[in-house]
């Protein structure tokens, strides 16, 4: 039987109704798909002609040649410099279909004003697979406040300027200009977050899927492997691509109305999660059909309360349901109806449970199949066991990328995260599901860096992933999580079905810093303290054995009116990792300090809100040198919340409390200067504010005032104000003990010197070009 705890706090409130039903109606509306999936390294190789895996996967013909293949069977194209490394999503796929005895070549950051580039390796015999790159686009190429970065750490040198806006659209074109006839598959980052009709930050409006806009045969969105591999199998036999549809984690359009089979029921979302006023919860299990959004604008135009479905048993066994969510022309002028799609899309996401969705976007549909089903170990061994050259394609000529800086004495032990912070996207890519690497694998890739990757001096930078401590955790029963719609494992409070034993990754500790040659194994990914303090014994292994000098966790806020829209921990809890952190310091005789990461401008924060984060900052003694200011991204909870001005988290209505939301800039600006309340630079916006709110008291030269008094800031009044810090707390985050895990979703991109963590999360951790995020 289905544990309530799965279900509590959740927008369907399952514990109305048995919980003998969700079991009927996942026995009845089980999605047409693999439920056993098939191992990956488990089909029948191609025979092709070739002398094993190349040194790199070919970028020009002439390396072909050598090889001695007269075609590629697939050609893929990216956004980033080509790095052949498991971290980077086109290496990682490119040599998955290689190890499956496909003829792969890569296209990298090419130049995109004709389609000639694209030509560089000649027709793939079977398709161009298209990716921006381990980040958005926009992301990699704007700030938070819109202006252009002046780099891009995946680019040799650092240069900015190597891809386009919109890279995934702008190649996808440019690939059907070069060979038209030859299908096109998307994927990445770029194409996970931008599957559906989208808020886009950047042009400040929703757009449409990138399918229609990109012309693309095909969308491949979350960890890609099964459906890649399955895909390009499957057209080699000669399938043709508009037939294949039945694969997990694909997007694709089709004629409106289109249905796998007859047995399919179109579910209308409205009939899951009313987007009007509601007076009881519909029971999702036994939806209705009806026409989604036109009713709801029918009822609200009325000033009606949207009336229930009545529960139909009329089902035949086996039968198939998709979800119909509000269209593109719908949700582009109805902000309700947008956090309402957005809602049901995040409920629909857990693979166990996830149905199919379709969306239309003008006279065609954009289908949705459910997501991927995650990696098994073994797999995930396979895949990161592959003959990486660990490096850079010898085309750049040695010239420095930053990201490959970052994390080339790093390894990635997991991926997935079920935090669920609504600002970070990476669950919607690689999803809540752990997946984790088995402890041999890891350790054999621990002394791979050592006997054969230049410079490594014996420490290891990282052991992680999108957060330092998931390894090997997640829910105690495979039953429950198949049909668990929680947004996330940890929040409001951490599910009691969750394991939250840390052994099997001390154990991995011990035995990785016991290997011969490894001085030292530092931690860089961020660590989710609210599930460290369950295991103290982590926390202790941690302290004594792999910081080095500074940690860095992320309380995000300290007021629980913006703690509950980013669905992260109260402080308190912090304050009891603290307290471990500073005690287990003083045991091991280490002077070791934390580093905390603030958002500025998140929505539902007030300006209050940011005074109260800056005097908790003042009286902790910190002065943070980075923050990061509130950055929309695609397909974030907390994006819904920016553009909408509602609450996803919760019911969505007409009459809902409205999020407040710093969307100008001044105000933007203000909040940013409320984190670094000691920059001279910001004294004078600061005391304006106070004053304008009554708040003189705050002004002035004392311990317990935030500003001080003079106009001006004279020649070195910065280091006069700073008072010293306190054990356990970093004077400054991110100089020293630089983290390597710098990629969304959270999203931002890596810069050296800049050890903070953007909400797409950039460059270190990307499987797939997934940005990985670091304990937030």
């Amino acid at each position: 039987m289905v544990s309530p705890e799965c279900f509590s706090g959740e927008i369907f409130v399952f514990r109305q109704f048995p919980l003998i039903l969700a079991e009927i109606f996942t026995l009845f509306f089980k999605p047409d798909m693999t439920v056993v999936p098939k191992n990956i390294f488990s089909y029948v190789s191609r025979k092709v002609k070739r002398a094993g895996a190349a040194p790199f996967l070919p970028m020009s013909k002439k390396e072909m040649d050598a090889l001695g293949w007269d075609a590629c069977d697939i050609i893929l194209v990216s956004g980033d410099a080509y790095i052949d490394h498991p971290s980077f999503g086109v290496a990682l796929i490119g040599r998955v279909l290689e190890a499956q005895g496909f003829r792969v070549g890569i296209i990298a950051q090419p130049d995109w004003k004709s389609a000639q580039p694209f030509r560089a390796l000649g027709k793939p015999k079977l398709y161009f697979g298209v990716t921006s790159g381990n980040m958005d686009s926009m992301v990699n190429r704007y700030t938070a406040e819109r202006k252009i970065r002046s780099d891009d750490a995946y680019t040799p040198g650092g240069k900015a300027g190597k891809r386009p806006d919109r890279a995934l659209v702008v190649y996808a074109q440019r690939a059907k200009e070069a060979y038209p006839g030859i299908p096109v598959v998307i994927g990445s980052i770029e194409a996970s977050l931008r599957r559906v009709a989208h808020y886009d930050y950047w042009s400040d409006k929703v757009r449409r899927s990138v399918l229609p806009d990109s012309k693309a045969d095909i969308l491949v969105y979350g960890n890609a492997e099964r459906a890649i591999v399955d895909l390009s199998h499957r057209l080699a036999a000669g399938e043709k691509i508009e037939s294949i549809r039945d694969l997990r984690g694909t997007a694709y359009m089709v004629p409106k109305g289109w249905k796998p089979a007859e047995d399919w029921v179109e579910v209308d979302s409205s009939s899951l999660d009313k987007p009007g006023p509601v007076k009881k919860h519909a029971n999702p299990y036994f939806p209705e059909q009806e026409v989604c959004g036109a009713k709801a604008q029918q009822d609200k135009a009325a000033g009606e309360s949207i009336r229930e479905s009545k529960i139909s048993l009329r089902l035949k066994a086996n039968s198939q349901s998709v979800v119909r969510l509000p269209s593109y022309e719908q949700v582009v002028d109805d902000p309700v109806l947008y956090a309402h799609a957005s809602r049901v899309m995040h409920l629909e996401s857990n693979p166990g449970n996830a149905r199919a969705l379709v969306q239309a976007h003008g006279e065609r549909d954009v289908w949705l199949n459910p997501p991927p089903l995650p990696l098994a170990m073994e797999e995930m061994d396979g895949v990161f066991g592959l003959p990486y050259a660990r490096g850079p394609h010898p085309a750049y000529k040695g010239e420095a990328i930053p990201a490959w800086e970052m994390i080339r004495f790093s390894v990635n032990i997991m991926r997935g995260c079920f935090g669920g912070c609504s600002f970070c996207s990476i669950t919607e890519h690689e999803g809540r599901i752990i997946q984790s690497r088995s402890e041999p694998s890891v350790l054999r890739e621990i002394e791979e860096i050592r006997d054969n990757v230049d410079g490594f001096t014996g420490v290891i930078s990282d052991l992680g992933g999108p957060t330092a401590n998931m390894y090997r955790l997640g829910c105690r029963d495979e039953k429950i999580q198949s049909v668990c719609r929680r947004l996330s494992c940890v929040y409001p409070q951490i599910c009691k079905n969750l394991n939250t034993d840390h052994s099997k990754l001390i154990s991995l500790y011990r035995k990785a810093r016991a290997l011969p040659g490894v001085k030292k194994i530092l931690i860089g990914s961020g660590v989710r303290y609210d599930i460290a303090v369950k295991s103290p014994e982590y926390i202790r292994e941690l302290v004594t054995h792999h910081v080095g000098g500074l940690l860095k966790i992320a309380p995000e806020h300290t007021e629980q009116n913006v703690l509950s829209k980013m669905m992260k921990p109260g402080i308190g809890t912090y304050d009891e990792f603290k307290r471990l952190f500073d005690r287990y310091s003083k045991e091991a005789g280490k002077e070791q300090y934390l580093v905390p990461y603030f958002i500025a401008a998140h929505p539902g924060a007030t300006d209050e809100d940011m005074l109260n984060l800056a005097l908790w900052l003042k009286r902790n003694r910190f002065r943070p040198d980075q923050v990061q200011t509130f950055m929309p991204t695609p397909l974030a909870l907390a994006t819904t919340m920016y553009h909408s001005e509602r609450n996803p988290l919760e019911p969505v209505s007409y009459d809902s409390e409205k999020v407040e939301t710093a969307r100008k800039g001044q105000v933007r600006r203000l909040h940013k200067a409320f984190l670094r309340y000691h920059d001279p630079e910001n004294w004078q916006l600061l005391r304006e504010w106070l004053r304008r709110h009554g708040r003189d008291d705050l002004i002035g030269n004392g311990p317990n005032q935030l500003v001080p008094a003079w106009k001006s800031a004279p020649a070195g009044a910065q280091n006069r104000f700073a008072t010293p810090a306190k054990k356990g707390n970093a004077v400054k985050s991110g100089l020293q003990g630089q983290p390597k895990n710098r990629t969304a979703n959270k999203t931002e991109r890596p810069k050296q010197g800049d050890s903070r963590k953007g909400q797409f999360a950039a460059a270190s951790r990307h499987r797939k070009g997934v940005p990985t995020r670091s304990g937030r």
